[in-house]
């Protein structure tokens, strides 16, 4: 489980100071839940966050346990360093949107055929309880031939679960290179 500290202030000299002593900024949030403002060990999240095996990621703060799930990241535009996270705190039975990674397995067809594969939308929102969301969703596509793509409709929702995107956008595909 991933602990951190709740931050004294919410200021910009305090969120400098913790980030120079090597702490990743964030908060976490819910409907009808106060607004919780901590720092984490950026060592820490990152290595929680690619261990974990749901959606879900646990964190303690100040003895608090919290089912979070990460709503969006920000980078350094330099660097491409993590500087900020909000995490949103995951209600058991509450039916509201995630935004779940996709994961591409297979080596396509057209990558012989000089074309590259190209990821359009990294996540995908989903509509339904955190109970019946998947880690990922795995889209196979050694299939793709140059100029094929696999869309939003092409892909089949989870049990329980339903896809808020748009059906006519592209989640990945293969491109003639230049």
């Amino acid at each position: 489980m991933l602990e951190g500290i709740v931050r004294e202030s919410i200021g910009k000299s305090n969120a400098k100071k913790l980030k120079r002593d090597g702490y990743l900024i964030a908060n976490i949030y819910a409907k009808d839940i106060e607004n919780v403002y901590v720092a984490f060990r950026e060592g820490d999240f990152i290595k929680a966050a690619r261990a974990k095996k749901t959606l879900i990621l646990p964190v303690k703060i100040e003895g608090k346990e919290y089912n979070t799930v990460i709503q969006e990241y920000q980078f350094h535009p330099v660097t491409g360093a993590i500087t900020h996270v909000d995490l949103r705190v995951a209600l058991p039975g509450v039916v509201t949107d995630y935004l779940v990674p996709v994961k591409t397995v297979g080596t396509p067809i057209g990558l012989k055929n000089k074309g590259v594969l190209i990821h359009s939308k990294k996540r995908l929102k989903l509509r339904g309880k955190i109970e019946d969301m998947p880690a990922n969703i795995v889209i196979d596509v050694s299939a793709l031939d140059r100029d094929d793509s696999i869309l939003v409709r092409d892909i089949e929702a989870p049990a329980n679960t339903r896809i808020m995107d748009r059906d006519r956008v592209a989640i990945c595909g293969v491109i003639k290179s230049k």
